[in-house]
């Protein structure tokens, strides 16, 4: 159902006074149209380092793991 002229015009007017008076809400409720309509997602400055930092703990977890099992191993079979 698609909105009459009439009611274009209400939302528009709601829109712009929006704007006008607080234009960082403006902002955020634009972006969350665009990511509604299927738009681009807004950026995220820390993603892929945030997203490196949690790789590369990971894989000191896992290297300090195997390390242990290999301590382990050579303890069990010198005794």
């Amino acid at each position: 159902m698609s909105l009459s002229g009439r009611e274009r015009r209400i939302l528009a007017e709601i829109e712009r006074a929006l704007e006008r008076d607080d234009p960082e809400l403006a902002k955020r409720v634009a972006a969350i149209n665009r990511i509604e309509a299927g738009g681009d997602l807004p950026p995220q400055p820390y993603g892929d380092r945030l997203r490196m930092w949690a790789l590369a703990h990971v894989w000191v977890l896992f290297w300090m793991a195997a390390l242990v099992i290999v301590l382990l191993l050579l303890a069990v079979l010198t005794t």
